[in-house]
């Protein structure tokens, strides 16, 4: 099953059937331990939420020397007695600055944890829930606490529904996504994600050993994240176009020669022993500064067309999909200084050169500061954020979030394939009045993080009791997915809205949970939308609905 979003996603990962889970052994004193087919990793016992930890475990040999920029390879060496799962392995090199002290960073970054309940033993089967971490495809960890495994297992064990969770690194920037013709012609490209699916097979192969059940695995993801979720959703899959992005060789010429490397017969090779202080520091400098986007390129392998392409044929992999994303995503981008109707329009052909096109869109999103976003910043903005601030993140929202989505939904019930999708429009503590609710606020309350690990401002502090209870039923249904393959859970409890052949959207709005009624619709207008609001109630799903 596939849990993801645009913004967040949770991709319900393969689902073929539902078993019920053995109940918890009463936790014994020993170390926990799991037997895998290479060796024996011993973990660690945490009393106070009664969880086992396997930490730093390795899924694939170390990308260095002559592995630097090549497909992942698998673990193919045991080892004797046990090996230590005790401790953090090292983060991938990302972009910018190490700046966390207590983090090391390494080539040999491959590794996953794993957080089960304590007393799961072989043979119980549990669900299991694998996040990717965000973070731009050039930054990010599992060591992030903001992405804590730990409080949504607790509380899958509280529901009486225990899973168990697990985190994956993998390779970022242009260690993991690199691209040019040397690329392509080697069969090396988007090499993050083929990292991705490799942790995927080490857990369909393994998770047994702790307890899990490889035919229940969901993946699940935000920002950067959610992307790749779809990536696995697309990969090799479809006709091989013969498409790629012949830009992408300038930025690699540039990186061969800050490397000394543009002379060399073979460049990868040439670049596999370049010593990593000096790639880290190209990777860094203004050599990549103009490659506009890091992540998802068609290279005939991985990625064999364009999603949209890839969705509309159904050359995806069919299984439920739960998607969404922030009211505001856009302004936390901060396109600040659009203050005339020709900013706005110079902003708007940067997507588009047709000179229609552009009247068009000006037309739909008319300088109306009342109908712009955020809308927790109220009246006009200030020259130095933009006079048409607004307007622009109206559109940008729009155009990268809310309409992809919406199309998304709409392609797969046309496959019928199960799909939920939602918006989630609560501002947390620490979110500027311009930033309304944007990108990756939700993460505090989809991870029930009340005690705020990792943040600079607690996001639940000087808040209502209201926004305790959204955030737990918000992970009731992310738990009812992982468990279910259906975020309302078999036995009703929770009702979302439901696209299969109908479409649906649920919206995540401050409130409590009293009742709910089940609306379902067709692909097309009308768009019915649940929101949280005081009390639950059915609404549409017409937010600018005119614009699409």
């Amino acid at each position: 099953m596939l849990l993801f979003t645009l913004e967040l996603g949770l991709l319900g990962a393969v689902l073929y059937h539902l078993t019920t889970a053995s109940p918890l052994m009463a936790r014994q004193d020993e170390i926990p331990t799991a037997i895998v087919r290479n060796g024996t990793y011993t973990g660690r016992y945490n009393a106070e939420y009664d969880q086992d930890f396997f930490i730093g475990m390795p899924y694939a040999q170390p990308p260095v020397g002559d592995l630097r920029l090549r497909n992942p390879v698998p673990l193919n060496t045991p080892w004797g007695g046990t090996a230590d799962a005790t401790t953090f392995s090292s983060a991938c090199y990302k972009f910018g600055a190490l700046q966390f002290p207590k983090m090391t960073y390494s080539e040999d970054c491959l590794n996953l944890n794993v957080v089960r309940p304590s007393g799961v033993k072989p043979g119980d089967k549990l669900p299991v829930g694998v996040w990717i971490h965000g973070g731009g495809h050039t930054t990010g960890s599992t060591q992030d606490p903001t992405y804590n495994m730990t409080f949504l297992v607790q509380k899958s064990v509280a529901a009486g529904k225990p899973f168990i969770g697990v985190n994956i690194n993998y390779r970022l920037q242009l260690f993991g996504f690199m691209y040019g013709s040397a690329i392509v012609n080697s069969g090396v490209g988007n090499l993050g994600y083929k990292d991705q699916q490799l942790a995927l097979r080490w857990i369909h192969e393994t998770i047994a050993a702790f307890g899990g059940d490889p035919s229940m695995v969901t993946i699940w993801g935000e920002s950067a994240g959610a992307e790749s979720t779809g990536a696995q959703l697309i990969s090799y899959g479809g006709q091989d176009q013969g498409l790629f992005r012949g830009e992408w060789d300038v930025y690699y010429r540039d990186i061969l020669r800050a490397t000394n490397c543009s002379t060399a017969a073979d460049t990868l090779a040439c670049l596999r022993t370049v010593p990593v202080e000096l790639l880290f520091a190209v990777f860094n400098s203004n050599v990549t500064a103009s490659i506009p986007s890091w992540g998802m390129e068609i290279d005939g392998d991985f990625i064999r067309e364009n999603a949209r392409e890839a969705l509309v044929a159904g050359r995806f992999i069919q299984v439920p999909v739960l998607h969404g994303q922030n009211h505001d995503e856009a302004t936390i981008f901060s396109i600040t200084g659009v203050n005339t109707n020709e900013d706005f329009y110079a902003q708007v052909r940067e997507w588009t050169s047709d000179n229609a096109t552009v009247r068009a869109i000006a037309a739909l999103y008319p300088d109306i500061p009342a109908i712009g976003i955020p809308s927790t910043l109220e009246g006009r903005p200030s020259a130095a954020l933009g006079f048409q601030y607004k307007r622009i993140s109206a559109f940008i929202t729009d155009l990268m979030w809310h309409a992809p989505r919406r199309l998304t939904s709409q392609i797969l019930a046309q496959h019928n394939v199960p799909n939920w999708s939602y918006m989630f429009n609560v501002r947390p503590n620490g979110m500027p009045l311009s930033s309304g609710v944007a990108h990756f606020t939700k993460v505090s309350f989809m991870f029930y993080n009340i005690l705020g690990l990792g943040y600079e401002e607690l996001p639940f502090a000087n808040t209502p009791r209201s926004y305790k209870e959204l955030s737990n039923i918000m992970l009731m249904y992310w738990v009812n997915f992982v468990v279910d393959g259906d975020p309302n859970g078999v036995d009703g409890k929770f009702s979302c809205l439901h696209y299969r052949i109908l479409a649906a959207f649920v919206g995540f709005f401050m409130a409590m949970l009293i009742e709910v009624n089940w609306f379902a619709f067709h692909s097309y207008h009308p768009h019915p939308l649940l929101a949280f609001v005081f009390p639950l109630k059915p609404t549409a799903d017409d937010l600018r609905c005119q614009y699409h």
